[in-house]
């Protein structure tokens, strides 16, 4: 008790080095509770689907990415960025592209290896920081495909400015990432009750949260999240350098333990473009 008191007086005192840890501890732990339905890896029907040219992969829970969203897969140079779980890198592995996966959690990343392994595809994968993508070097990619998982860094800002570093000129993002009016509300309460406005955005788990709830959720093993302005989330991608070419909403699988999802989309994906 005396560990977990300790851990919550410091939590607003955490570098994003040290976020980092934490969050690469709490994945570690999701992936070998096998609960979150991101750390689980595709199925063979899935990758014999995608070898066939019918392939599918989520960027948010529900809706599939728009295929004509991407280019031809064959031969391109895909980064599956802050990616891992044995999900979107190895069906766009088998539907022909070069994957590199790369992910904050070892556990996230094993899950991809298991896959390759089992379907005899080839997967690089690397684990790192989706905000410092400094072992890559300049144009190494033609696609960056990136689910919902920038809720896990404090500034999203970086990961727009790497991530159009190391595309080609030509290269598409696909990226999924919270609408951040969520982040608005008191989800403490029980799922049947009104909804409550509490949080100003935007929003940090190492902020906002008080310090019984701190305790609560690193008692729980729960990863640290922040939420993102759409200024930064679309703004910042062009900023960067992207121009967007596509957008569309989601919404959560869980309804009953997330109602604001009963009134709005709580996800958007973006398609974007390096000129």
């Amino acid at each position: 008790m005396q560990f977990l008191q300790k851990a919550v007086t410091s939590m607003a005192n955490k570098t994003p080095k040290d976020i980092r840890t934490h969050n690469r501890r709490a994945w570690d732990q999701q992936v070998e509770w096998g609960t979150n339905p991101w750390t689980i890896p595709v199925g063979p029907e899935e990758i014999q689907a995608a070898r066939r040219g019918e392939w599918a992969i989520y960027l948010t829970p529900i809706k599939t990415l728009p295929k004509n969203w991407l280019p031809d897969l064959c031969g391109k140079q895909v980064l599956c960025l802050a990616s891992g779980g044995g999900q979107q890198g190895p069906i766009l592995a088998a539907a022909g592209a070069q994957v590199t996966v790369l992910d904050n959690s070892p556990r996230q990343l094993a899950q991809d290896r298991w896959v390759a392994e089992r379907e005899e595809l080839t997967i690089a994968t690397v684990e790192g920081d989706m905000a410092d993508l400094f072992m890559f070097p300049d144009e190494s990619f033609d696609i960056i495909e990136h689910p919902v998982s920038n809720v896990f860094v404090p500034d999203v800002l970086p990961v727009w400015r790497e991530a159009y570093r190391v595309l080609r000129h030509g290269g598409v993002l696909v990226a999924g990432f919270n609408n951040p009016v969520g982040f608005l509300f008191d989800y403490g309460l029980p799922p049947q009750a009104d909804l409550v406005v509490r949080h100003k955005l935007p929003y940090s788990d190492v902020k906002s949260l008080s310090m019984e709830e701190k305790k609560r959720h690193l008692a729980d093993g729960n990863p640290l999240e922040f939420s993102h302005s759409l200024e930064k989330q679309i703004g910042g991608q062009t900023a960067a350098g992207f121009v967007i070419t596509g957008l569309y909403e989601d919404n959560d699988r869980d309804l009953e333990n997330n109602p604001l999802g009963r009134f709005m989309p709580l996800y958007i994906v973006t398609r974007a473009v390096k000129p």
